[in-house]
């Protein structure tokens, strides 16, 4: 067994001084308090536990600043830089995934996040298409060559709209039948470990039949496995909801499933007063991803009276055109001050608003990967984000105030170093992978930039 000394950690009823930590087998198997520090431990500063990212599509980095040109109509939207999502999706083979996810997953861990939920829907690869499973295998090899600790859910695409039974062309090579999304999902399951958890998905009500949505559930249910769902992101999809079902898109999943703990919601912005508090009731966890929300312009989600009715919330870089999950809890305070022209607005639980997002997310980020441990506790995945003390984001804060400097201080992250499954991942605030990571991916997007 291996020990990490730690001279200040956050553990899950608050901070304490001079932590030890036992870890062996990918776990925590003790934690003394006021402890001493024995030879051979690995001595770090002030430790805290490890952030889910709870929503990604691993490909959309290599989007990330291709779409922040104004358009000749004016009229950028959301739809508009869907399409030049597809454009890309269409392009991305396995070896350029392999590539461009092994790359975002290392910024992950630098950054402070150590497992991720990878909303994966390109199931076939452009270049071969019936070659089985092509796709999978390079988020698997990503993963395990960055290290960090995947919960991957393969996404069912099998329409256009909710009018449209059918795929439109920029949709055909990732769209699926139930039956072989299912055959898939299957063959996942085998790639299951200590590391690697597998959900399922379906990509929205607008792209997935109520059947298909409901035989997703069945399975998700029978299978007590992570459920994830895009929904009322984008007001047209709220409006298309309406009339093709009647009713808005949460008030008529939550009324035609059995919509629980093991399900995440991703986005949801437009929904109204009542299904707010439905949806909080419901348990379900409400996935938000602030820094794409902005970029694509959502909307905003009503944080507040979610929280009020006793929602629960995760956070995830969704496109990646921002991979810092500080960033991502300070916006979501911030849009909720800008809507309410007030300050310190997510504040129910404890007085200080980073302490407070901080604990919310690190308990729905692990429902939404399917993890039931939260946290550094005896039993838990040996999971650690070790900050440097002598950062200057961190002077004259005290145990009151630290998470409050992460959250809100905005500048270069005090990450010094980081372990997944009791393996150190990041040292010294860079990569163990980092070299061969950023050429691998600066290989593929030049690639990808010649086949445009």
């Amino acid at each position: 067994m291996s020990c990490v000394f730690a001279s200040k950690a956050l553990l899950p009823d608050g901070w304490s001084d001079d932590v030890r930590f036992g870890i062996d087998g990918g776990r925590i198997q003790s934690v003394e308090v006021a402890a001493k520090p024995s030879s051979g431990d690995a001595i770090a500063g002030c430790v805290i536990p490890g952030i889910c990212n709870a929503h990604s599509h691993a490909f959309q980095r290599a989007l990330a600043g291709h779409t922040e040109q104004r358009s000749p109509t004016g009229r950028d939207s959301f739809w508009t830089w869907r399409e030049r999502m597809y454009e890309l999706a269409g392009l991305v083979d396995a070896v350029a995934l392999a590539a461009i996810a092994r790359q975002v997953y290392c910024e992950m861990l630098t950054s402070g996040y150590t497992s991720v939920a990878e909303f994966h829907y390109l199931h076939r690869d452009p270049r071969d298409p019936e070659k089985q499973d092509a796709m999978l295998e390079a988020i698997m090899q990503a993963a395990t060559d960055s290290g960090i600790r995947l919960a991957y859910v393969p996404v069912l695409y099998e329409r256009a709209g909710f009018d449209d039974p059918e795929p439109a062309e920029h949709q055909r090579n990732f769209a699926m039948s139930l039956d072989e999304f299912l055959a898939h999902r299957r063959r996942a399951v085998n790639y299951g470990s200590e590391s690697v958890t597998i959900g399922i998905g379906a990509h929205s009500l607008r792209a997935v039949s109520r059947e298909s949505l409901t035989e997703i559930a069945r399975v998700a249910a029978e299978n007590d496995a992570p459920m994830h769902l895009h929904i009322a992101e984008q007001y047209r999809e709220v409006d298309q909801c309406m009339a093709a079902y009647g009713r808005r898109p949460v008030r008529w999943l939550l009324e035609n499933l059995d919509v629980g703990e093991r399900w995440s919601l991703v986005h949801a912005t437009h929904i109204d007063f009542d299904e707010t508090a439905a949806l909080a009731g419901s348990g379900a966890v409400a996935v938000l991803c602030p820094s794409t929300e902005a970029n694509l312009g959502d909307g905003l989600f009503p944080l507040h009276h979610f929280l009020e009715e006793g929602g629960r919330i995760a956070i995830g870089s969704d496109s990646h055109v921002s991979i810092n999950p500080f960033e991502e809890l300070r916006w979501l305070e911030y849009g909720q001050r800008l809507a309410t022209q007030s300050r310190n607005v997510v504040s129910l639980r404890h007085s200080h608003v980073g302490s407070e997002l901080f604990s919310r997310v690190l308990e729905g980020g692990a429902a939404a990967s399917g993890r039931s441990m939260v946290g550094l506790a005896k039993g838990a995945p040996a999971d650690l984000v070790v900050l440097s003390d002598d950062d200057p984001m961190l002077a004259g804060h005290g145990d009151a105030s630290r998470l409050d400097a992460l959250v809100f201080s905005g500048y270069p992250l005090p990450v010094e170093r980081v372990m997944v499954n009791g393996d150190w991942r990041v040292v010294d605030a860079v990569h163990v992978d980092r070299a061969r990571a950023r050429a691998e991916y600066a290989t593929a997007l030049k690639k990808l930039g010649e086949a445009r």
